[in-house]
């Protein structure tokens, strides 16, 4: 099988970078490892920016999301059981759109299993890139036993942290950067109303809470626990009690709980590879990077990487010209790093680390005051939290790879 690029991960990443390519008519397939029922359990993030929402309509998955998504204006931080709002409106004109990373992507398998020149196969075992360095890149695979190969152009990698594309790149061609985190994120998914219409970050002396949503009748909750503890040890009771401790008094006393439809711990860590290319092999979203959830940054990533690569992946293929793919790494690095910062900025404010002295306690009650009374803080706050305006635009997407 020759195809124009074969992509090696099928979550959104992969899913729309797949689209976006088949809509500019290049020929692809997605090659997944788990089946697709698989990947639509897995519960993720559910906040995007606004360049994310613009970037799935512009694929033409956005119907759904702005039917059933939620458009917040603001969010709230909370310290000592009290709560501010950062107005998003007001701040920087843009808000940021509640829709799960679950929906996104059943929304993209949808839009693919209607779209001409894509092919999606799942359980794809023992997938493999080789002479990625070459300009005859291909990529093996074996399904029901059975060994495949798929002849390229280019191979995007978007199989996540674990996948095998980043190592495939030599160890003396990356460098890596890592942080991790001594604790994590308990959550728990439940079908009861939200606590509030929008997020509440909560700062505590016994540690950090999330409120987040779903839907009107879907809630995710998370509290901050030590890195090594289980979701089983954790009762739904306990659960609960412990996020009412937590959050503002207001929002306590009005805190609907029920049984947990799903819980788990997520750990917290930061990781950047560099770079994002080796030869015709190209890194995109958790493969290249991760992110600490309290930045909503790492769906955001994806979107924007794969912006970044499609557009330049359709230049290459349409008109020969690679400079594009040349800079794309580059490009992509930029905003990586400075989701990492945020990430960082704001997992750093709103944690309790177990190290933390007094002095470091009373360093974040002052710079959530400084937020709370300054403008002009959240102002940048309110920029980076909806989302950077993209470089570059969609201008080599909207011409057909097959008219060339």
């Amino acid at each position: 099988m020759n195809v124009d690029v074969a992509i090696i991960g099928g979550g959104p990443a992969g899913l729309l970078l797949a689209r976006l390519l088949s809509q500019a008519g290049a020929s692809v397939i997605v090659l997944e490892r788990q089946s697709r029922d698989y990947v639509l359990s897995r519960i993720r993030a559910g906040v995007l920016e606004w360049g994310a929402v613009e970037t799935l309509r512009q694929a033409g998955v956005g119907e759904r999301m702005d039917r059933e998504g939620y458009v917040h204006e603001g969010v709230s931080l909370a310290a000592a059981n009290a709560a501010f709002r950062v107005d998003f409106m007001k701040a920087c004109g843009q808000p940021v759109m509640v829709y799960g990373q679950t929906e996104v992507t059943r929304d993209l398998y949808e839009a693919l299993d209607r779209s001409d020149g894509v092919v999606v196969v799942q359980q794809a075992e023992d997938v493999q890139p080789h002479d990625v360095e070459t300009e005859r890149p291909f990529v093996t695979y074996r399904k029901d036993g059975i060994e495949h190969r798929i002849d390229c152009q280019f191979v995007a990698g978007c199989d996540g942290f674990h996948g095998v594309c980043r190592q495939t790149i030599p160890k003396a061609m990356r460098t890596e950067y890592e942080r991790v985190y001594p604790f994590g994120w308990l959550g728990v998914l439940s079908r009861t109303e939200p606590v509030s219409d929008e997020l509440i970050y909560a700062q505590h002396e016994r540690g950090f809470a999330l409120a987040s949503m779903r839907n009107a009748n879907l809630s995710r909750y998370y509290i901050q626990v030590p890195a090594d503890q289980k979701a089983e040890s954790w009762s739904d009771n306990e659960f609960w009690d412990e996020l009412r401790r937590r959050l503002p008094d207001e929002a306590a006393e009005t805190l609907e709980t029920g049984p947990s439809v799903e819980k788990s711990i997520a750990p917290l860590r930061s990781f950047v590879s560099e770079p994002m290319r080796y030869g015709r092999l190209f890194l995109a979203g958790d493969a290249s990077h991760i992110v600490p959830p309290t930045g909503a940054k790492g769906l955001n990533l994806a979107v924007s990487d794969v912006r970044y690569l499609a557009e330049g992946l359709v230049s290459a293929l349409k008109d020969d010209d690679e400079r594009g793919i040349d800079i794309y790494s580059a490009r992509a690095l930029d905003r990586v790093w400075r989701a990492i910062h945020f990430s960082w900025w704001m997992t750093s404010m709103m944690h309790r680390f177990p190290d933390q002295t007094p002095f470091d306690r009373r360093l974040q009650e002052v710079e959530l005051r400084r937020i709370r009374d300054s403008p002009a803080a959240q102002t940048l706050m309110a920029e980076i939290y909806t989302g950077l305006p993209y470089e570059g635009n969609f201008e080599h997407l909207d011409r057909s790879v097959a008219s060339a």
